[in-house]
C-alpha cells in the first residue's frame, strides 16, 4: 500500500524547505560580496520601501503609496547616476561633495532645458528631487549610521520656484464638459459615460484627485446630500473624515452611476466607488487624468490646459464669488492656514473684488 500524503501545512513546508536558500537570505547585505554596487543599491531601496510602508510620517499617518513611489524613484535616479558616473559603492559611500555634483548634474540636464516658460528658466525639479531624497538619507542615518549630508554646511540647497497663480476653469468649459458626458440625461445608460459624468460632477465639489479615487461606497450619504473624504495631507485640521456638501445634480449623477455600477462584474467584490471599464478594478490616477483630458477634447477644448486639480481652484472661486465665508471654505476643504485660501482663490481675486465693490452702488 502506497504511503498517504499528509494534510498538514507544516509538513508540506518542511518538505519543501531549502536550508541553503534560507542561509543565503539571512546573510547580512554587507557580507554578500557577489553583488554589484547597483544591485546593492537596489536592495537598499527595496528595504527603504518596506521601511516606509511600516512607518508613519511626521503627522502620525501611514505614508501614501504615491509618496513612497516618489521617494523610491528619487533613489533610483540617484543610483542610475552613480552607475553612469562609475561609482561602484552603495548609498553610504556618498559624501556631500558627490551629492552636490549629482544635484548640479540634475539641474543642468533636467531643470533648465525643460522649463515650462520656454525661456530656459528654473522650474524647481531639483528642489523637488532634494526633498524626495531626504527620507532616504534619513533612513540611511537610522539604519546604517550614515550621517545625512543634508545637515552638512557645504550642502547646496536648490530653492523652490516662485508659485504662479493657479488657473480657474471657465463656467462655459465645465458646462460643455458635462454636456460631453451626457449632461445627466436619464436616457444615457452607457457605463463609461454615466461614470465620467458623475466624476466630473464630484470634481466640481472641490475634491483632490486622491480623495476622489479613495472614495468607498460607504462614504456616500446621498440622502443627506453629502459624502465623506479621509484627510490625505498633513496640514488638514483633523484626523477624522471631512464632510463634503453636494449639489443636487451631483447627488442625481451619483445615484445614476450607482445603478450602472451595480451591473459591473466587480460591483460586489470591490469596495471602491469608481470602477474601471472592461471589468477592470478600481480607477487609478492615470485613468482619472485621461478621463479629464479626453472629455475636455471632446468638448472642443485644449486638453493640456486642464487637469483634475484645476477643478479644486474653480470650486474655491465659485464659493468665494457666491459669498461663502473663508472660514466655511477652510472648514470644508480642511485647511488650517488662510494662505491656502488666498492661493486657491488668487486667479480671480481682483475680479471678485471689483464685482463686490461695484455691487455697493453709490456710497455717497
Amino acid at each position: 500500500m502506497s504511503a498517504r500524503k499528509t494534510p498538514l501545512r507544516s509538513a508540506t513546508r518542511t518538505a519543501g524547505y531549502d536550508a541553503s536558500r534560507h542561509q543565503e537570505a539571512a546573510t547580512p547585505l554587507r557580507a554578500v560580496g557577489k553583488l554589484s554596487g547597483a544591485e546593492v543599491r537596489t536592495s537598499m531601496l527595496e528595504e527603504f520601501d518596506l521601511h516606509l510602508s511600516t512607518t508613519n510620517n511626521r503627522y502620525g499617518r501611514p505614508y501614501q503609496r504615491k509618496s513612497i513611489n516618489a521617494y523610491r524613484f528619487a533613489g533610483v535616479t540617484l543610483s542610475n547616476w552613480m552607475t553612469e558616473a562609475g561609482l561602484s559603492g552603495d548609498f553610504t559611500t556618498l559624501d556631500v561633495g558627490t551629492l552636490n555634483k549629482f544635484f548640479r548634474w540634475y539641474y543642468q540636464e533636467h531643470d533648465v532645458p525643460k522649463s515650462q516658460d520656454g525661456k530656459g528658466g528654473y522650474t524647481g525639479g531639483t528642489n523637488t528631487l532634494q526633498r524626495n531624497l531626504r527620507p532616504l538619507f534619513k533612513f540611511l542615518e537610522e539604519e546604517y549610521e550614515h550621517p545625512t549630508p543634508y545637515r552638512h554646511p557645504k550642502f547646496h540647497k536648490y530653492a523652490a520656484p516662485a508659485l504662479g497663480k493657479p488657473k480657474t476653469l471657465s463656467t462655459e468649459f465645465i458646462e460643455d464638459v458635462l454636456r460631453a458626458t451626457g449632461n445627466g440625461s436619464s436616457k444615457v445608460r452607457d457605463f463609461e459615460t454615466v461614470r465620467d459624468h458623475a466624476i466630473i460632477r464630484v470634481l466640481t465639489e472641490g475634491l483632490r484627485a486622491e480623495e476622489l479615487l479613495n472614495l468607498r461606497l460607504q462614504d456616500l450619504d446621498l440622502t443627506g446630500h453629502t459624502l465623506v473624504v479621509v484627510p490625505l495631507k498633513g496640514n488638514r485640521n483633523t484626523k477624522d473624515g471631512r464632510t463634503i456638501p453636494l449639489q443636487p445634480k451631483t447627488v442625481k449623477a451619483l445615484t445614476r452611476y450607482l445603478r450602472a455600477r451595480a451591473e459591473h462584474s466587480l460591483s460586489e467584490t470591490n469596495p471602491h466607488l469608481w470602477l474601471g471599464t472592461r471589468s477592470r478594478q478600481e480607477l487609478k490616477y492615470m485613468g482619472l487624468y485621461r478621463i479629464v483630458k479626453k472629455r475636455a477634447e471632446q468638448a472642443g477644448y485644449e486638453p493640456s490646459a486642464v487637469t483634475p486639480h484645476s477643478f479644486c481652484h474653480t470650486w474655491c472661486d465659485d464659493l468665494q464669488t457666491a459669498g461663502v465665508s473663508g472660514e466655511n471654505i477652510m472648514a470644508i476643504r480642511g485647511w488650517k492656514s488662510p494662505a491656502m485660501l488666498r492661493r486657491y482663490g488668487a486667479d480671480m481675486a481682483v475680479s471678485r473684488a471689483v464685482t463686490a465693490v461695484q455691487g455697493l452702488g453709490d456710497r455717497y
